[in-house]
């Protein structure tokens, strides 16, 4: 309705939009930014609870068993930010959807153990191969106003993935490459099958080598919890 009643033209019908300083706009950015504390205060009794499970099962086994957060970023998130457009400092809504935000060192918004370095930057890839920290770049906040992608992205839909993969043979075939799998379901666990996602090896070096994020480590699974 807000489309229409603005008068907005859209290049595809899925998209929707309001102007920001509207009644829908900022009705829209409202309830966003509730979801988005609800989801933050989420992942902190989760990570909590992560910790004191990891402290029952490693103690008397590890020494050095603390848990420290490396960060904690959303994204499809709209966040206000100042950006130059034609040489000028403008403040803009950035709407990251299947993006994340990439800051290069220097950012306000960073931080203080970050702002010297940048914004460490997570790729996720798959349950079967690898994902990826990164650092934000100067050159992020040039090129694409301080943004990476947040995942290497699918290749199948969710629902291809349940038609063309067996959740009982994926999860067979994680643990023989050692890796434990914990699912609510198997048609759960084969939307997430590996075969599901492009190359994360590929996807990174993509965004290393335009000099959007830099690479800092490769990292591999060892568990999978999907819910």
């Amino acid at each position: 309705k807000a489309v229409t009643k603005y008068g907005i033209k859209l290049p595809d019908r899925e998209l929707v939009c309001a102007p920001f300083d509207s009644p829908e706009g900022r009705d829209y950015f409202a309830a966003m930014a509730g979801a988005a504390n609800y989801a933050w205060a989420n992942r902190q009794v989760l990570a909590h609870r992560v910790r004191r499970i990891l402290d029952d099962v490693l103690a008397g086994l590890v020494k050095d068993r603390e848990l420290t957060l490396v960060y904690d970023v959303t994204h499809n998130i709209a966040k206000l930010e100042e950006h130059p457009i034609d040489g000028k400092p403008t403040k803009l809504v950035i709407h990251r959807k299947g993006a994340t935000r990439a800051f290069g060192p220097g950012m306000e918004g960073l931080p203080a153990n970050y702002r010297e370095v940048g914004q460490p930057v997570l790729i996720p890839g798959d349950m079967g191969t690898a994902s990826y920290v990164l650092v934000g770049t100067a050159k992020a906040m040039e090129k694409t106003f301080g943004t990476s992608c947040h995942g290497a992205g699918r290749v199948m839909s969710r629902r291809a993935a349940k038609r063309k993969i067996r959740g009982q043979e994926l999860a067979k075939e994680l643990r023989s490459q050692g890796i434990i799998v914990r699912s609510g379901s198997m048609a759960g666990l084969a939307e997430e099958a590996p075969a599901a996602y492009k190359d994360v090896d590929r996807v990174v070096n993509v965004v290393h080598s335009l000099g959007i994020a830099r690479k800092v480590a490769r990292v591999v699974p060892l568990g999978v919890i999907k819910g």
